[in-house]
């Protein structure tokens, strides 16, 4: 029996709707016999910025004891990367890229070529960008050679869930969590990504 493909999945999530989804895709890939490691990004503006935002500070102390910080050996020693991240201006957080910006020694290494990658997302808003987010982290999973895995319709949730590029929420004003349909189709990320990272692993795709 091959050994069981390793899976990071790195986030950035202020008020833990992004994180919610984050835990069920790792559910998913656990099912599917992958071992997961669940890493958040920390946010990086002042003390003072997140104290002057209601319930931003209990909400950031909360996720950062359930969820370590990701180092660049976690993507270093990965099969998979799912990245996940909540829009800004239908764009990635600055959070989840500060992490990515990290990779550049792996990148000019080709440690992270042939590796699969993925992505997810939340919104506040119903057409807050989600898509043109998901589709934004594709780029630098192309740069850094990973082979992007997209959700596809593979499940019938996604036409429910209506994107084909990721699993996604919408959490509205008063940070909803995930609703079930949502949570399904993360799962079935979790568990695609990680069948396709132990195919890969198996096959030895070569960096170069």
């Amino acid at each position: 029996m091959s050994e069981q493909p390793k899976v990071l999945i790195v986030f950035y999530s202020r008020n833990g709707s992004t994180a919610a989804l984050a835990d069920a895709i790792a559910e998913g890939a656990r099912e599917a016999g992958a071992d997961v490691k669940l890493r958040r990004v920390d946010e990086f503006i002042s003390d003072s910025i997140i104290a002057g935002v209601p319930g931003w500070q209990e909400s950031r102390d909360r996720l950062k004891a359930k969820y370590p910080a990701p180092t660049v050996q976690d993507a270093a020693e990965a099969d998979a990367i799912i990245f996940g991240t909540p829009t800004r201006f239908g764009n990635v957080s600055a959070e989840l890229k500060s992490y990515i910006d990290s990779l550049g020694g792996l990148w000019a290494q080709g440690k992270l070529a042939g590796k699969a990658g993925s992505a997810f997302v939340s919104t506040s808003t119903l057409h807050g960008g989600k898509e043109t987010t998901l589709l934004t982290l594709y780029a630098p999973m192309a740069h850094l050679g990973l082979i992007i895995v997209p959700t596809g319709y593979t499940d019938p949730v996604f036409f429910v869930t209506a994107t084909p590029y990721g699993a996604s929420t919408t959490s509205g004003q008063t940070n909803e969590p995930p609703s079930d349909n949502e949570l399904i189709a993360a799962r079935h990320q979790g568990k695609r990504v990680a069948l396709i990272a132990a195919a890969l692993k198996a096959a030895q795709v070569p960096a170069a």
